[in-house]
């Protein structure tokens, strides 16, 4: 494979940091701020786009920086698995941004500066993820990206927030410095070098009792992917503002959990050796157990943010079972729902927030006949179920699609069921919520027929992802090419 030398990936993830600058002398003019976070916004996404011609025909960008030890160097590499997450998350930041204008102001938030330079701070972190190109590199930015999203959780610093706080903290960095730090040393020790290899850089000499230990503090080392146990930290974080929570539970946290697993999958134990030691199907199994719980949880929530919050931890483990099941197709409709689950629990997100700006209602029991006053928020809800659903014409539909198809391939015809199960339980907790906003007799209704929506700044970005949403079943390129281009290099064809 053919690579190239190129300062981008770096400009990329510094855009996010330098425009903290003039965010914080621009405190006192709020549009200008704003104006600023947009502008970092275009300007990363312009260079992160700009590699996407490269990339898709077969080329690797790299960058280093310093190498640190030898074998271990800060170094990115734009591929096209990385390339893939870094267009979400760039897209989604500047909707986002767009977001917490109509929210942040039309709630009167305290801390908006604040807010904003944490928030460009985490896209940085998010960035240099999914453009690191070893263990080393990854591991830094995944506690930076910790680091930078822990006053946006506990922005409102009162009790239950600094409490959901040293939760977040407590398995979020816990986890990692306790279980993937060491599992990392080790891994350097053995092999001398913690670059990412699409055979991966373990030898199948190892014994499969290390490998297997070696494996597993990985998976429940990168918390931020909310596999069962490690996942109470998100629904705690609900306290925190809605767009911070669509930051968290569509964009950078949980996907950056996600994704690094996948990294370490691919990059580290290689699919061989997985097969060989029978590793991908327990993590199938772990996988299956996180998507079935958390689907059964959600349903019980009235909370409408604790609701997507639960119905998060499931859909984040298809990611991590489309990795599991170690098929083309199965890893393809992984990284596709990466991109697919991202518009639409974000939209989910954003409604929720309109909803909350709109009317100060967060519980479902409260909402019964909402689709009369906000006919336009609810009607992007109906759409953004329907993609994390996976129902057409949505592309969530496509993700699943795929991870179905991976099943079979994978001859795994249980985890098949589990996937059709679970879709069964995700209709179970989001269809009623748009069938009782709509369709209620007057008597039940909570609200008159009167259009009453959010501000324009919370409604236009709703509008967008869900449109996005069903535009991506028509039209998922670039990004299917890139996921199958990034199976194509894992799996030698």
């Amino acid at each position: 494979m053919e690579s190239v030398t190129s300062i981008k990936p770096l400009l990329a993830i510094l855009t996010s940091i330098i425009v903290v600058v003039p965010i914080l002398l621009s405190r006192k003019h709020p549009n200008v701020r704003e104006g600023w976070s947009f502008l970092a916004g275009f300007v990363k996404l312009a260079i992160v786009g700009s590699m996407v011609p490269l990339v898709l025909k077969g080329t690797v960008i790299e960058y280093t920086m310093i190498e640190v030890v030898a074998g271990v160097a800060l170094k990115f590499r734009v591929d096209a698995m990385g390339l893939l997450f870094a267009l979400v998350s760039s897209t989604l930041w500047i909707v986002t941004t767009g977001y917490s204008i109509g929210y942040m102001r039309g709630l009167k938030e305290h801390s908006q500066t604040r807010y904003y330079c944490f928030f460009a701070l985490a896209l940085s972190g998010t960035i240099g993820v999914a453009f690191a190109a070893n263990l080393f590199t990854l591991y830094l930015f995944y506690e930076i990206l910790s680091l930078a999203t822990f006053p946006l959780v506990t922005h409102h610093q009162d009790a239950e927030a600094r409490a959901s706080g040293r939760k977040y903290l407590t398995f979020i960095l816990g986890s990692s410095i306790g279980l993937v730090l060491p599992a990392m040393l080790i891994i350097y020790n053995i092999t001398g070098t913690l670059e990412f290899s699409n055979s991966g850089i373990l030898s199948a000499g190892m014994s499969k009792g290390l490998m297997s230990v070696l494996f597993f503090m990985f998976i429940f080392g990168f918390a931020k992917a909310a596999v069962m146990p490690f996942h109470p930290w998100l629904p705690a974080a609900m306290v925190a503002p809605t767009p911070v929570s669509s930051l968290l539970h569509a964009v950078a946290v949980v996907k950056v959990g996600v994704f690094s697993i996948f990294r370490v999958v691919t990059g580290i134990f290689g699919i061989d050796n997985l097969r060989m030691f029978e590793l991908g199907t327990a993590l199938c199994w772990v996988a299956a157990f996180t998507i079935l719980a958390g689907s059964l949880v959600a349903l019980s929530q009235d909370s409408l943010k604790r609701r997507l919050a639960f119905s998060t931890i499931g859909q984040l483990s298809y990611i991590v079972l489309g990795a599991a099941l170690l098929s083309k197709q199965g890893m393809t409709g992984g990284m596709l729902h990466i991109l697919m689950h991202a518009f639409g629990k974000i939209t989910l997100f954003f409604c929720a927030g309109a909803i909350f700006v709109a009317t100060g209602h967060k519980y479902l029991s409260q909402m019964v006949g909402i689709g009369r006053r906000m006919p336009v928020t609810m009607t992007a809800f109906f759409i953004g179920s329907l993609s994390v659903i996976g129902f057409p014409p949505t592309g969530g539909f496509l993700s699943k699609w795929y991870l179905l198809l991976g099943t079979l391939e994978a001859d795994q015809p249980l985890m098949m069921f589990i996937l059709l199960s679970s879709t069964l339980l995700n209709a179970a907790y989001f269809l009623p919520i748009a069938y009782k906003a709509f369709f209620c007799s007057d008597e039940e209704a909570q609200f008159e027929q009167k259009i009453d929506e959010a501000p324009i700044w919370c409604v236009a970005p709703l509008v967008f992802t869900a449109t996005v949403s069903v535009g991506l079943f028509f039209f998922p390129q670039p990004f299917l090419d890139l996921a199958k281009l990034a199976v194509q290099g894992f799996t030698g064809g």
